[in-house]
């Protein structure tokens, strides 16, 4: 016969399992209306670093997928070739602050506030460089992500063009700002 404690552990376990993994999942949920997928891009928390910047109050990291870091690795886009089909980058933007209790406050990541990410396919995006964009705001306070808007900085459209725009003034270099500095 089954103690009480057992029986409890038996029902409910499986539900709170679920429910942490449900809860793990919310970032795969989310698409922008009539564009990209955040579960296009899942692992890219284990890609290749690309580079880093200090862009105003943000701190941003670049990542590389496989395709996309050997691309860059063959020279791609100083040699003139484009970033083939599949390469991905995502872009993650934290708050700057200065880490006040570290030897010369050097400035570190703060409240992580959005990620971005980029996904070459000629076929899917031909009307946008190649490149399909998306923009991903985060929300300390429910610990979810919601697709940029139009209220966002820099404004966000609601489709995975997204970041043609801004990213024409590099058509010369794939439409891609980041460069791959030397190791």
């Amino acid at each position: 016969m089954l103690s009480m404690k057992t029986a409890v552990a038996i029902v409910v376990l499986p539900s709170v399992l679920a429910g942490m993994a449900l809860a793990a999942q919310d970032r795969y949920t989310v698409q922008v209306p009539g564009g990209l997928a955040f579960s296009e891009f899942k692992g890219y928390e284990n890609w290749q670093l690309v580079a880093v910047a200090h862009n105003g109050d943000k701190l941003d990291a670049v990542f590389g997928n496989p395709a996309m870091i050997e691309a860059y690795r063959s020279g791609i886009p100083e040699n003139g070739k484009p970033f083939p089909d599949g390469a991905m980058m995502a872009k993650i933007h934290w708050m700057a602050k200065k880490a006040e209790d570290q030897p010369g406050e050097p400035v570190v990541p703060g409240d992580f506030h959005d990620t971005d990410f980029m996904v070459k396919d000629s076929k899917r995006f031909a009307d946008s460089g190649g490149w399909g964009w998306a923009e991903f705001e985060y929300d300390a306070a429910s610990d979810s992500f919601r697709p940029g808007d139009t209220s966002d900085s820099p404004p966000q459209e609601h489709d995975a063009k997204c970041g043609f725009a801004c990213h024409t003034i590099v058509a010369a270099k794939d439409y891609v700002f980041t460069a791959y500095p030397k190791r």
